[in-house]
């Protein structure tokens, strides 16, 4: 079956989509979520295994927000759509057996949901590492997007560890403005 733009055969190919790999793969891993400043836009940092490269995908708030979930282990009251999709594939005894990041377009990614089937379903990378976060599916780009789209950040500063990270997050939840007293006050 060739790659379909959506499920049910469209006509359309994905920009990027093939069967098999006909050029060079890398494995990615899922940094995390930040926030671009000064847009506010949100982006979901992927690095590379080997290389150490790292691939800033800009997504949408609620896609970054199901990429933070599904990191951070938070199971919400009610599934959420790559929960539902998670489902739907386990009821059906799909396996998604990786994501791919295929292509950069106009500024645009383009990334492919492949199936233990073969059947591969185009998909936008901030869905795609959504999904395979929550089925624990390999994230995998291909070595001319990141020579196009990677960067090398500077290894100058530590990144600090979840404990530094989760502590500042329960000092921010507990302080109010109040406690740094009036403005033009004492300090």
């Amino acid at each position: 079956m060739p790659s379909s733009y959506a499920a049910g055969g469209a006509d359309h190919e994905a920009p990027g989509a093939a069967s098999g790999y006909p050029e060079q793969v890398l494995e990615l891993e899922v940094v995390g979520v930040r926030v671009e400043m000064p847009s506010n836009n949100p982006i979901v940092l992927l690095r590379d295994r080997a290389g150490g490269r790292y691939l800033p995908i800009w997504v949408g708030a609620g896609e970054a927000t199901a990429i933070a979930y599904a990191q951070q282990g938070i199971v919400p009251p009610r599934p959420l759509t790559h929960d539902l999709l998670r489902d739907v594939l386990a009821a059906l005894g799909a396996t998604l057996s990786e994501v791919r990041i295929t292509s950069l377009e106009d500024g645009v990614f383009y990334a492919l949901l492949v199936f233990s089937n073969g059947v591969e379903v185009s998909a936008r990378p901030s869905d795609a590492i959504a999904l395979a976060l929550r089925v624990d599916a390999p994230i995998r780009g291909t070595a001319e997007v990141m020579d196009e789209a990677g960067i090398d950040l500077p290894d100058d500063e530590p990144a600090p560890d979840e404990d530094q990270v989760e502590k500042f997050r329960e000092f921010l939840d507990q302080v109010s403005p109040e406690d740094f007293g009036e403005p033009g006050g004492p300090s």
